[in-house]
C-alpha cells in the first residue's frame, strides 16, 4: 500500500470510532430511555399488584378470625341452648307433676265437698222431716187444748152445789165435749216420736185429703227409704193438692232428685225449673241451682250448665252449693266470673 493511502486510513478509523462510540452512546441512551418509559408503568404495577395481594391476604386473615370467632360463639350458644333445653325439659317434668298433684288435690277437694254437700242437705232433709212433725205436734196440741177449753166451759156451766141459796138460773143441757179426732197412722214410723193424728183437711184439699204436711211426712219418709217411685207418687200428691203451700216447693225439689238419679235428666231440669221459678223463697233454691247446672252438663248442654252455675255463685256466693259450683267451674277449666250487676 502506498504511503498515502495509509494514513489517510488511520486518519479516517479514529473518525469512525467516535461517530461509532456516539452511535452506542445515543442507542444507549434510547434502549435507557425506553427502559425508563417501559419499566415505570410495569413498577407501578406492581406495587399495586402487591398491595392489593398483601390486602386479600389480610381480608383472608380476618375472614379466618371471624371464621373461628363465630365457631367459638356458635359452640357457646350450642351449649346455652342445649342447657336452656335441658332447664325447659325439667320445668316441664315439674310442672306436669305440680299439674298431676293440683289435679288430685281438686279432685280429692271435689269429693270432700260433695261428701259435706250431701251431709248438708241430708241434715236439710232431716229439718224438712222434723218440721213437718212438729208441724203435726202443734196441730195436736191445739185439738187438745180447744177440747180442754170446751170441757172447762161445760164445767162452769154445770149447776153449782150449795143449801138455801136461790136456785140457779135454768140453763140449756151442757153439750158433750167433742170426740178427739182419730189417730191415723201415716209414712214410716221413727223411734220416740209419736204419730200425729190427722187434722181437718185445709188448704184447699178435698173432703178425705190428708193434710199436707202428712202427705209430705209421708212421701219424705219414703224417699229416706229410697222407695224412689212410690215417694215420686206421693210428692206429686203434695203438689196436686197443696200448690201454694211451701212444701210443695220441696216436693218439686224430690221429685227431680229422683229423676236425677234415675238419668232422666230433663225431666229432671223440668221439675227444678219449678222449684226455681214457682217457690223462690224455698230452702231448696240454691241447691236446685247446682244439680240443674249438673243434669244439663250431663245432658252435653256444657254452656247452659256454666250459666246455671255462676247465677247459683252470685246469688248465693257464701253458699256450700256454690263452694261446690266453683269446683265443678274450675274442674271444667272454666274461669269463675260471674256477672256483676251495676
Amino acid at each position: 500500500m502506498p504511503m498515502t493511502d495509509q494514513k489517510t486510513h488511520q486518519l479516517i478509523r479514529p473518525a469512525n470510532s467516535s461517530i461509532d462510540a456516539k452511535a452506542i452512546r445515543l442507542v444507549s441512551a434510547a434502549v435507557l430511555a425506553a427502559a425508563l418509559l417501559c419499566g415505570s408503568p410495569a413498577y407501578a404495577v406492581n406495587k399495586d399488584m402487591v398491595q392489593l395481594q398483601t390486602q386479600i391476604q389480610q381480608l383472608q386473615d380476618a375472614v379466618a378470625r371471624l371464621q373461628q370467632s363465630n365457631d367459638e360463639r356458635m359452640g357457646v350458644m350450642k351449649d346455652l341452648i342445649q342447657q336452656s333445653a335441658d332447664s325447659v325439659n325439667r320445668m316441664g317434668v315439674t310442672l306436669d307433676s305440680l299439674h298431676k298433684q293440683m289435679q288430685a288435690q281438686q279432685e280429692a277437694q271435689t269429693g270432700k265437698i260433695d261428701q259435706v254437700s250431701g251431709q248438708i242437705q241430708s241434715l236439710n232433709d232431716s229439718v224438712d222431716e222434723i218440721k213437718a212433725r212438729i208441724g203435726s205436734l202443734q196441730k195436736l196440741l191445739q185439738d187438745v187444748q180447744g177440747q180442754q177449753q170446751s170441757i172447762n166451759a161445760n164445767m162452769q156451766n154445770q149447776p153449782q152445789p150449795g143449801g138455801g141459796g136461790s136456785p140457779a138460773p135454768a140453763t140449756a143441757a151442757p153439750e158433750a165435749p167433742p170426740a178427739p179426732a182419730p189417730i191415723v197412722r201415716k209414712g214410716k214410723p221413727t223411734a220416740n216420736v209419736p204419730l200425729a193424728a190427722d187434722p181437718a183437711p185445709s188448704g184447699g184439699a178435698g173432703s178425705g185429703v190428708p193434710p199436707a204436711d202428712d202427705l209430705y211426712k209421708t212421701a219424705l219418709g219414703d224417699y229416706m227409704a229410697a222407695k224412689y217411685a212410690l215417694a215420686a207418687s206421693e210428692f206429686g200428691d203434695v203438689v196436686k193438692n197443696y200448690p201454694d203451700n211451701p212444701l210443695s216447693g220441696n216436693a218439686y225439689y224430690y221429685q227431680a232428685e229422683i229423676d236425677y238419679r234415675g238419668g232422666r235428666y230433663a225431666a229432671a231440669i223440668k221439675a227444678y225449673d219449678s222449684v226455681l221459678g214457682q217457690y223462690p223463697d224455698s230452702n231448696k233454691v240454691p241447691v236446685a241451682h247446682l244439680h240443674k247446672g249438673m243434669a244439663l252438663v250431663a245432658l252435653n248442654q256444657k254452656d247452659a250448665g256454666v250459666r246455671e252455675f255462676r247465677t247459683l255463685i252470685q246469688r248465693y256466693p257464701n253458699s256450700p252449693e256454690a263452694m261446690q259450683a266453683r269446683s265443678k267451674l274450675s274442674g271444667m277449666g272454666v274461669t269463675v266470673t260471674p256477672k256483676q250487676h251495676d
